[in-house]
Protein backbone atom coordinates (compact mmCIF):
# COMPACT_ATOMS: atom_id res chain seq x y z
CA UNK A 1 0.00 0.00 0.00
CA UNK A 2 1.71 3.18 -1.24
CA UNK A 3 -0.77 5.36 -0.62
CA UNK A 4 -3.38 5.47 1.77
CA UNK A 5 -5.81 8.13 3.87
CA UNK A 6 -5.02 7.67 8.05
CA UNK A 7 -8.48 9.25 9.23
CA UNK A 8 -10.05 10.04 12.33
CA UNK A 9 -6.50 10.78 13.69
CA UNK A 10 -6.61 13.72 16.90
CA UNK A 11 -3.74 16.26 15.98
CA UNK A 12 -2.98 19.16 18.96
CA UNK A 13 -3.65 22.25 16.76
CA UNK A 14 -2.27 24.39 19.18
CA UNK A 15 -2.32 25.80 23.00
CA UNK A 16 -5.03 28.84 24.81
CA UNK A 17 -4.68 30.32 27.81
CA UNK A 18 -7.99 29.71 30.33
CA UNK A 19 -8.16 31.47 33.15
CA UNK A 20 -5.17 29.95 35.60
CA UNK A 21 -4.66 27.35 33.20
CA UNK A 22 -3.22 26.08 30.01
CA UNK A 23 -5.06 23.98 27.61
CA UNK A 24 -4.51 22.23 24.61
CA UNK A 25 -6.51 22.41 21.55
CA UNK A 26 -7.00 19.44 19.61
CA UNK A 27 -8.93 18.28 16.58
CA UNK A 28 -9.60 15.26 14.23
CA UNK A 29 -7.79 14.96 10.56
CA UNK A 30 -7.32 12.50 8.27
CA UNK A 31 -3.53 12.61 6.82
CA UNK A 32 -2.56 10.99 3.22
CA UNK A 33 0.40 8.77 3.50
CA UNK A 34 2.18 8.24 0.35
CA UNK A 35 5.31 6.34 -0.13
CA UNK A 36 6.29 6.96 3.45
CA UNK A 37 5.61 10.57 4.06
CA UNK A 38 2.80 13.02 4.59
CA UNK A 39 1.34 13.98 1.78
CA UNK A 40 -1.64 15.50 2.70
CA UNK A 41 -3.36 16.76 6.09
CA UNK A 42 -7.71 17.49 5.47
CA UNK A 43 -9.71 18.17 7.97
CA UNK A 44 -11.71 14.81 9.01
CA UNK A 45 -15.05 15.19 7.08
CA UNK A 46 -13.33 16.63 3.78
CA UNK A 47 -14.18 14.23 0.54
CA UNK A 48 -11.45 12.52 -0.57
CA UNK A 49 -10.30 10.45 -3.33
CA UNK A 50 -10.23 6.91 -4.42
CA UNK A 51 -7.10 6.08 -2.40
CA UNK A 52 -7.78 3.25 0.68
CA UNK A 53 -8.59 4.87 3.78
CA UNK A 54 -7.54 3.44 7.30
CA UNK A 55 -9.64 4.79 10.96
CA UNK A 56 -7.21 5.56 13.32
CA UNK A 57 -10.74 5.88 15.34
CA UNK A 58 -9.63 8.65 17.44
CA UNK A 59 -6.25 8.51 18.68
CA UNK A 60 -4.10 11.02 19.38
CA UNK A 61 -0.82 10.96 16.88
CA UNK A 62 2.34 11.75 18.36
CA UNK A 63 5.39 11.85 16.88
CA UNK A 64 7.40 8.33 16.56
CA UNK A 65 9.60 7.91 19.68
CA UNK A 66 13.67 7.68 19.20
CA UNK A 67 15.62 5.22 21.32
CA UNK A 68 18.72 6.51 21.93
CA UNK A 69 20.68 4.12 24.45
CA UNK A 70 20.06 0.58 24.65
CA UNK A 71 22.22 -2.96 24.78
CA UNK A 72 20.22 -5.26 22.68
CA UNK A 73 23.24 -7.71 22.84
CA UNK A 74 23.44 -7.59 27.15
CA UNK A 75 19.47 -8.64 27.45
CA UNK A 76 18.91 -11.91 29.05
CA UNK A 77 15.35 -12.30 27.34
CA UNK A 78 14.22 -15.48 26.55
CA UNK A 79 16.31 -17.53 28.85
CA UNK A 80 15.74 -18.82 32.23
CA UNK A 81 15.33 -16.52 35.25
CA UNK A 82 18.64 -15.19 36.23
CA UNK A 83 18.90 -12.65 38.94
CA UNK A 84 21.59 -10.28 39.37
CA UNK A 85 24.74 -10.97 40.98
CA UNK A 86 26.78 -8.92 43.43
CA UNK A 87 30.03 -7.08 42.08
CA UNK A 88 32.21 -4.83 44.30
CA UNK A 89 33.39 -2.89 41.07
CA UNK A 90 32.62 -2.09 37.09
CA UNK A 91 35.35 -4.50 36.46
CA UNK A 92 34.19 -7.61 38.19
CA UNK A 93 30.84 -6.65 36.55
CA UNK A 94 31.85 -7.19 32.95
CA UNK A 95 34.08 -10.33 34.16
CA UNK A 96 30.65 -11.79 35.53
CA UNK A 97 29.12 -10.63 32.52
CA UNK A 98 31.20 -12.49 30.29
CA UNK A 99 31.02 -15.63 32.16
CA UNK A 100 27.02 -15.43 31.73
CA UNK A 101 26.67 -13.97 27.85
CA UNK A 102 29.19 -16.49 26.98
CA UNK A 103 27.57 -19.54 28.21
CA UNK A 104 24.13 -18.38 27.76
CA UNK A 105 21.63 -20.99 26.30
CA UNK A 106 19.87 -18.56 24.62
CA UNK A 107 21.69 -17.43 21.26
CA UNK A 108 21.97 -13.52 21.07
CA UNK A 109 19.74 -13.29 17.66
CA UNK A 110 17.20 -14.57 19.81
CA UNK A 111 17.06 -12.46 22.71
CA UNK A 112 17.80 -9.40 20.83
CA UNK A 113 14.83 -10.08 18.63
CA UNK A 114 12.31 -10.01 21.89
CA UNK A 115 14.03 -6.78 22.85
CA UNK A 116 13.31 -5.22 19.65
CA UNK A 117 10.36 -6.44 19.50
CA UNK A 118 9.14 -4.63 22.78
CA UNK A 119 11.05 -1.28 21.94
CA UNK A 120 8.70 -1.14 18.72
CA UNK A 121 5.52 -1.72 20.40
CA UNK A 122 6.23 0.49 22.57
CA UNK A 123 6.96 3.41 20.06
CA UNK A 124 10.33 3.70 18.93
CA UNK A 125 11.17 3.23 15.59
CA UNK A 126 15.01 4.39 15.68
CA UNK A 127 16.94 3.03 18.13
CA UNK A 128 20.64 3.36 18.70
CA UNK A 129 22.49 0.46 20.61
CA UNK A 130 25.31 -0.43 21.79
CA UNK A 131 27.48 -3.91 21.27
CA UNK A 132 30.37 -4.91 23.03
CA UNK A 133 33.56 -5.43 21.54
CA UNK A 134 35.77 -7.05 23.64
CA UNK A 135 38.18 -9.90 23.40
CA UNK A 136 36.19 -11.94 25.19
CA UNK A 137 33.67 -11.59 22.42
CA UNK A 138 35.71 -10.80 19.18
CA UNK A 139 32.75 -9.39 16.78
CA UNK A 140 30.13 -11.82 17.27
CA UNK A 141 27.92 -9.93 19.19
CA UNK A 142 28.12 -7.42 16.43
CA UNK A 143 27.74 -9.80 13.48
CA UNK A 144 24.55 -11.35 15.55
CA UNK A 145 22.56 -7.51 16.52
CA UNK A 146 23.91 -6.25 12.94
CA UNK A 147 21.99 -9.42 11.79
CA UNK A 148 18.66 -8.71 13.45
CA UNK A 149 18.80 -4.62 13.00
CA UNK A 150 19.11 -6.08 8.98
CA UNK A 151 16.09 -7.96 9.46
CA UNK A 152 14.55 -4.79 10.78
CA UNK A 153 15.24 -2.22 8.30
CA UNK A 154 11.78 -1.79 6.69
CA UNK A 155 10.47 -1.29 10.35
CA UNK A 156 12.94 1.24 11.68
CA UNK A 157 16.11 3.29 11.31
CA UNK A 158 19.40 1.91 13.69
CA UNK A 159 22.87 3.52 14.59
CA UNK A 160 25.53 0.91 16.06
CA UNK A 161 28.41 1.98 18.73
CA UNK A 162 31.32 -0.15 18.55
CA UNK A 163 31.49 -0.31 22.74
CA UNK A 164 34.31 -1.59 24.12
CA UNK A 165 32.84 -2.48 27.55
CA UNK A 166 36.16 -3.83 29.23
CA UNK A 167 38.46 -0.91 28.32
CA UNK A 168 39.62 0.00 24.85
CA UNK A 169 43.32 0.21 26.90
CA UNK A 170 42.85 -2.14 29.17
CA UNK A 171 41.09 -4.62 27.39
CA UNK A 172 43.81 -3.75 24.20
CA UNK A 173 40.44 -3.66 21.76
CA UNK A 174 41.41 -0.25 19.27
CA UNK A 175 42.01 -3.05 16.52
CA UNK A 176 38.99 -5.05 17.26
CA UNK A 177 37.27 -1.61 17.43
CA UNK A 178 38.47 -0.55 14.22
CA UNK A 179 37.29 -3.92 12.85
CA UNK A 180 34.03 -3.49 13.92
CA UNK A 181 33.80 -0.10 12.43
CA UNK A 182 34.54 -1.75 8.99
CA UNK A 183 31.78 -4.55 9.69
CA UNK A 184 29.11 -1.85 9.82
CA UNK A 185 29.35 0.03 13.56
CA UNK A 186 28.13 3.50 13.17
CA UNK A 187 29.63 5.41 16.34
CA UNK A 188 32.54 4.62 18.08
CA UNK A 189 32.17 4.47 21.88
CA UNK A 190 33.89 4.20 25.23
CA UNK A 191 33.81 4.06 29.06
CA UNK A 192 35.46 5.61 32.16
CA UNK A 193 38.37 6.38 30.51
CA UNK A 194 39.54 7.00 34.07
CA UNK A 195 38.46 4.18 36.39
CA UNK A 196 38.45 1.48 33.82
CA UNK A 197 41.54 2.10 31.54
CA UNK A 198 43.33 4.10 33.97
CA UNK A 199 44.79 6.20 31.30
CA UNK A 200 42.09 8.78 30.71
CA UNK A 201 43.88 11.47 28.02
CA UNK A 202 45.49 8.27 25.97
CA UNK A 203 41.96 6.30 26.15
CA UNK A 204 39.86 9.43 24.92
CA UNK A 205 42.87 9.91 22.18
CA UNK A 206 42.36 6.88 20.96
CA UNK A 207 38.83 7.00 21.18
CA UNK A 208 38.61 10.51 18.96
CA UNK A 209 41.40 8.75 16.73
CA UNK A 210 39.55 6.00 15.49
CA UNK A 211 36.16 8.09 15.23
CA UNK A 212 38.12 10.65 13.01
CA UNK A 213 39.76 7.82 10.63
CA UNK A 214 36.27 6.33 9.95
CA UNK A 215 34.52 9.53 9.47
CA UNK A 216 32.50 8.46 12.50
CA UNK A 217 30.72 10.18 16.11
CA UNK A 218 31.55 9.09 19.30
CA UNK A 219 29.21 7.78 22.16
CA UNK A 220 30.62 7.94 25.48
CA UNK A 221 29.63 5.78 28.29
CA UNK A 222 30.55 7.90 31.37
CA UNK A 223 29.81 7.11 34.88
CA UNK A 224 32.51 8.67 36.69
CA UNK A 225 31.24 11.11 39.19
CA UNK A 226 32.74 14.12 41.45
CA UNK A 227 35.94 16.05 39.71
CA UNK A 228 36.95 13.06 38.11
CA UNK A 229 34.04 12.77 36.01
CA UNK A 230 34.10 16.43 35.16
CA UNK A 231 37.70 16.68 34.12
CA UNK A 232 36.76 13.83 31.48
CA UNK A 233 33.56 15.71 30.21
CA UNK A 234 35.81 18.95 29.89
CA UNK A 235 38.90 17.22 28.34
CA UNK A 236 36.84 15.36 26.02
CA UNK A 237 35.33 19.02 24.97
CA UNK A 238 38.76 19.87 24.26
CA UNK A 239 39.68 17.16 22.35
CA UNK A 240 35.87 17.32 20.09
CA UNK A 241 36.71 20.69 19.27
CA UNK A 242 40.75 20.33 18.54
CA UNK A 243 39.25 16.93 16.03
CA UNK A 244 36.69 18.81 13.97
CA UNK A 245 33.93 16.18 15.54
CA UNK A 246 31.40 19.13 16.38
CA UNK A 247 27.69 17.72 16.73
CA UNK A 248 29.11 14.47 16.30
CA UNK A 249 29.49 13.31 19.93
CA UNK A 250 27.52 12.05 22.86
CA UNK A 251 28.42 11.92 26.36
CA UNK A 252 26.06 8.77 28.00
CA UNK A 253 24.93 8.96 31.67
CA UNK A 254 27.40 11.88 32.31
CA UNK A 255 26.17 11.51 36.13
CA UNK A 256 28.71 13.96 37.34
CA UNK A 257 26.81 16.84 35.65
CA UNK A 258 24.78 16.24 39.40
CA UNK A 259 27.96 16.98 41.22
CA UNK A 260 28.56 20.42 39.50
CA UNK A 261 27.74 23.90 41.08
CA UNK A 262 25.18 26.27 39.10
CA UNK A 263 28.08 28.05 37.61
CA UNK A 264 29.97 25.06 36.45
CA UNK A 265 26.95 23.41 35.25
CA UNK A 266 26.09 26.94 33.12
CA UNK A 267 29.40 27.11 31.90
CA UNK A 268 29.27 22.96 30.74
CA UNK A 269 25.69 23.79 29.10
CA UNK A 270 27.34 26.56 26.93
CA UNK A 271 30.12 24.08 26.21
CA UNK A 272 27.55 21.41 25.13
CA UNK A 273 25.93 23.75 22.79
CA UNK A 274 29.14 25.19 21.12
CA UNK A 275 30.32 22.04 20.16
CA UNK A 276 27.07 20.03 20.03
CA UNK A 277 27.40 17.96 22.78
CA UNK A 278 24.36 15.70 23.47
CA UNK A 279 23.65 13.99 26.17
CA UNK A 280 22.01 10.73 26.90
CA UNK A 281 19.96 9.63 29.98
CA UNK A 282 18.28 6.77 31.55
CA UNK A 283 16.72 9.20 34.43
CA UNK A 284 18.21 7.33 37.11
CA UNK A 285 16.39 7.51 40.19
CA UNK A 286 19.16 7.57 42.85
CA UNK A 287 21.06 10.71 40.96
CA UNK A 288 19.42 14.25 40.73
CA UNK A 289 20.32 14.67 36.89
CA UNK A 290 20.13 18.14 35.42
CA UNK A 291 18.37 16.93 32.89
CA UNK A 292 15.89 19.94 32.23
CA UNK A 293 17.90 22.84 33.27
CA UNK A 294 20.53 21.34 30.50
CA UNK A 295 17.23 21.08 27.84
CA UNK A 296 16.09 25.05 29.11
CA UNK A 297 19.78 26.04 28.18
CA UNK A 298 19.34 24.60 24.85
CA UNK A 299 21.53 21.22 25.65
CA UNK A 300 20.14 18.50 23.92
CA UNK A 301 19.11 15.56 25.84
CA UNK A 302 17.57 12.11 24.99
CA UNK A 303 16.81 9.51 26.93
CA UNK A 304 17.76 5.76 26.87
CA UNK A 305 16.10 2.35 28.68
CA UNK A 306 19.85 1.28 29.07
CA UNK A 307 19.51 -1.97 30.67
CA UNK A 308 16.72 -4.23 30.58
CA UNK A 309 16.71 -7.85 32.44
CA UNK A 310 20.24 -8.00 31.98
CA UNK A 311 23.43 -8.75 33.96
CA UNK A 312 23.28 -5.25 35.27
CA UNK A 313 20.18 -5.00 36.13
CA UNK A 314 16.85 -7.11 36.33
CA UNK A 315 14.64 -4.61 35.43
CA UNK A 316 13.31 -2.76 32.66
CA UNK A 317 10.49 -3.12 29.48
CA UNK A 318 11.95 -1.05 26.53
CA UNK A 319 9.47 1.29 26.87
CA UNK A 320 11.12 4.68 26.41
CA UNK A 321 7.66 6.39 27.00
CA UNK A 322 8.20 5.22 30.57
CA UNK A 323 11.51 7.31 30.72
CA UNK A 324 9.60 10.50 29.45
CA UNK A 325 7.05 10.02 32.21
CA UNK A 326 9.82 9.35 35.17
CA UNK A 327 11.42 11.85 33.73
CA UNK A 328 8.81 14.60 33.90
CA UNK A 329 8.33 13.44 37.72
CA UNK A 330 11.42 13.92 38.78
CA UNK A 331 12.15 16.59 37.01
CA UNK A 332 9.34 18.33 38.55
CA UNK A 333 7.68 18.89 34.87
CA UNK A 334 3.76 18.90 35.82
CA UNK A 335 1.94 21.58 33.93
CA UNK A 336 0.54 21.17 30.85
CA UNK A 337 3.02 22.92 28.75
CA UNK A 338 5.98 21.04 30.66
CA UNK A 339 4.61 17.65 30.61
CA UNK A 340 4.22 18.30 26.82
CA UNK A 341 7.63 19.26 25.99
CA UNK A 342 9.11 16.21 28.26
CA UNK A 343 7.92 14.29 25.08
CA UNK A 344 11.13 16.27 23.36
CA UNK A 345 13.70 13.79 25.19
CA UNK A 346 11.98 10.81 23.14
CA UNK A 347 11.53 12.19 19.63
CA UNK A 348 14.92 14.34 18.71
CA UNK A 349 13.58 17.42 19.49
CA UNK A 350 10.29 16.87 18.07
CA UNK A 351 6.70 18.21 19.63
CA UNK A 352 3.32 18.20 18.25
CA UNK A 353 2.73 22.17 19.43
CA UNK A 354 6.32 24.65 19.81
CA UNK A 355 6.87 26.25 22.56
CA UNK A 356 5.22 29.39 21.61
CA UNK A 357 1.96 27.31 21.31
CA UNK A 358 1.90 26.79 17.84
CA UNK A 359 1.70 23.34 15.87
CA UNK A 360 4.78 22.23 14.21
CA UNK A 361 4.12 18.87 13.56
CA UNK A 362 2.69 16.97 11.55
CA UNK A 363 3.67 18.68 8.35
CA UNK A 364 4.04 17.93 4.53
CA UNK A 365 6.42 16.25 3.23
CA UNK A 366 7.91 14.86 6.87
CA UNK A 367 8.28 11.10 6.91
CA UNK A 368 5.30 9.46 8.24
CA UNK A 369 6.75 8.28 11.20
CA UNK A 370 4.45 8.03 13.97
CA UNK A 371 2.52 6.57 17.57
CA UNK A 372 -1.24 6.52 17.86
CA UNK A 373 -1.63 6.10 21.83
CA UNK A 374 -5.09 6.37 23.73
CA UNK A 375 -4.82 10.28 25.09
CA UNK A 376 -6.54 13.66 24.59
CA UNK A 377 -3.38 15.27 24.29
CA UNK A 378 0.59 14.87 24.57
CA UNK A 379 0.29 15.97 28.47
CA UNK A 380 -2.19 13.29 29.40
CA UNK A 381 0.16 10.88 27.24
CA UNK A 382 3.54 11.69 29.02
CA UNK A 383 1.37 11.29 32.65
CA UNK A 384 -0.55 9.16 32.38
CA UNK A 385 1.70 6.46 29.73
CA UNK A 386 -0.54 5.97 27.41
CA UNK A 387 -1.24 3.07 25.52
CA UNK A 388 -0.32 2.72 22.54
CA UNK A 389 -2.83 1.76 19.24
CA UNK A 390 -0.18 1.35 16.69
CA UNK A 391 3.33 2.45 15.64
CA UNK A 392 4.13 3.37 12.02
CA UNK A 393 7.20 3.43 10.76
CA UNK A 394 7.48 5.50 6.81
CA UNK A 395 3.44 4.56 6.86
CA UNK A 396 3.43 1.34 7.39
CA UNK A 397 2.16 -0.26 10.86
CA UNK A 398 5.16 -1.60 12.45
CA UNK A 399 2.87 -2.61 15.76
CA UNK A 400 -0.27 -2.71 16.86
Amino acid sequence: MTAYWLTDVLLETGRVQEENRIRTKTDLFQLLLRDGHVAAIEPNDTVHDQHPRVSAQGALALPAFIERHIHLDKTLLGGPWMPTRPARSILERVAIEAEILNNHPVPIEERARQFLGMIQRAGSTHVRTHVDIAPAYGLRHLEAVKRVLTENENNLTYEIVAFPQHGLLRSSSQELTREAMKLGATLVGGVDPGTVDLKLERSLEEMVSIAVEFGAGIDLHLHDRGQLGLYTIRTLADMIEQAGLQGKVAISHAFALADADTRELASLAERFVELGISINSSVPLSIPMPLYTLHKAGVHVALGCDNVYDSWSPFGTGDIFERANRLAETQGMVQEEDLAEALAFITGGLTPVNAQGEQQWPRLGQPADLVLVEASCSAEAVARRAPRRAVLHRGKTVAG
